[in-house]
């Protein structure tokens, strides 16, 4: 492990946090693209597929922000553990339902109250905000493993879902999934040593953290970013399934996933400068630029090497992305800031998938591919039209006494990304 990366364990309690991490976030990639592989499986309707994760998609959008905001007053062990317990309870529903061939509303039901899942990359992430406060540059570091963490969990979680469901039985991939986030939960919010400390109720303004012109600027343009995403793991099962190798899918799919991880491993080692808004608009719209080739792919392979190349924008992005929220959202509201860009890319993921399962349902696969390129347009374009509420500030005092490491990150480290 290189020096810098190895530096920010140096502290007591981070590798303990940050495996648990890794296990609490495997869901966010396998119960999605699990639902989708399952029905597809049972019934044979991609249309229906895709609503179906795009109500756990909306469902979770919405309660994840609420949640994470419970947490910034409460503290993570006292709501994550209850909300974990609700969410898979319903994911149990939801898996009974499908199983049982019950009505079509049942299965939607149990989706949206599935939702009902804490963002535990957001929590992950706060606490090395919370560790590293003030040292931006190690900071910068510890958000980009974590971004490796996340495309580990895409590399793994897609393969183990998919080929679950395919090779034993269609409920597999999403029963997993949920293992997964009750270890996770439990075992972070087992480690006190490392949790945040609830800030006291007067530090609490009133209003949600997504007041900020800056935070909602990254918030629309996740929502078009989540739809690529969304739709690239609906019509990429579909692409596989008419290929004649279903199950093949997943691999593809952690190719994507790899450049991405490759990527965000080899930013963690850079010193940028410049302000964090620049290269986040180059990393949306080199994301954009990334999905023509998808639309002039014919075999796996060739789609594969498109993939990774569309990969290896993602990490760098979202890393950028992590920096901006500190800069722009009070300390106070901070889990729930990281948790609003979460929420975009939930919403955009459940309108991709929604969109490709119906245009690959009317259309077939190869026609499926256009809807990643119409989201990665408009991603490219919100991203540019509102930059400018991401640049620095004309004062930096109240980001320093709000925004926390990012704020003087751009003031002491010429910006360098986080």
């Amino acid at each position: 492990m290189p020096s810098p990366y190895r530096a920010i364990f140096g502290r007591p309690g981070t590798k303990s946090f940050s495996a648990a991490g890794l296990l609490g976030r495997m869901p966010l990639s396998m119960m999605s693209i699990g639902v989708v592989t399952m029905i597809s499986q049972l019934t044979g309707r991609y249309g229906l597929a895709g609503a179906l994760s795009a109500t756990l998609a909306l469902s979770a959008a919405v309660l994840g922000p609420q949640i994470s905001r419970l947490v910034d007053r409460h503290g993570q062990r006292r709501v994550l553990r209850p909300a974990t317990l609700v969410s898979i309870t319903a994911v149990a529903g939801l898996l009974l339902s499908a199983q049982q061939r019950w009505p079509d509303w049942t299965l939607f039901v149990f989706s949206a109250c599935a939702g009902c899942v804490p963002s535990v990359g957001s929590m992950i992430r706060a606490r090395w905000a919370e560790i590293y406060r003030g040292s931006p540059r190690i900071l910068h570091t510890a958000y980009s493993w974590e971004s490796i963490v996340d495309e580990v969990c895409f590399i793994v979680g897609p393969i183990l879902s998919i080929g679950l469901s395919t090779a034993w039985f269609p409920e597999a991939g999403p029963l997993l999934a949920a293992g997964f986030l009750a270890v996770g939960v439990c075992w972070l919010t087992a480690q006190r040593a490392t949790e945040p400390v609830p800030h006291p109720r007067e530090q609490h303004s009133k209003g949600s953290a997504l007041r900020s012109p800056g935070l909602q600027v990254l918030v629309v343009t996740f929502v078009a970013t989540g739809a690529i995403f969304g739709a690239i793991d609906v019509v990429t099962v579909a692409f596989a399934e008419e290929a004649g190798h279903k199950a093949a899918a997943s691999l593809v799919l952690a190719v994507y996933a790899l450049g991405s991880c490759v990527a965000g491993a080899v930013f963690g080692l850079l010193h940028l400068t410049g302000h964090a808004s620049r290269r986040w608009v180059i990393g949306v719209c080199a994301m954009a630029v990334s999905m023509v080739p998808l639309q002039l792919t014919g075999s796996l392979p060739v789609l594969a090497v498109a993939l990774f190349v569309a990969g290896l924008s993602i990490a760098p992005t979202m890393v950028t992305t992590m920096a901006l929220v500190e800069e722009h959202v009070p300390r106070s509201k901070l889990t729930e800031g990281m948790t609003w860009t979460s929420t975009g890319l939930a919403v955009g993921v459940a309108l991709g998938s929604s969109a490709a399962g119906w245009v690959v349902d009317a259309a077939g696969a190869g026609r499926g591919y256009l809807v990643p390129c119409a989201a990665g347009a408009l991603a490219a374009l919100v991203a540019v039209a509102g930059h400018r509420r991401l640049r620095p500030r004309p004062t930096t005092t109240a980001p320093v006494a709000e925004g926390g490491p990012a704020a003087q990150q751009q003031d002491s480290h010429s910006g360098s990304s986080c």
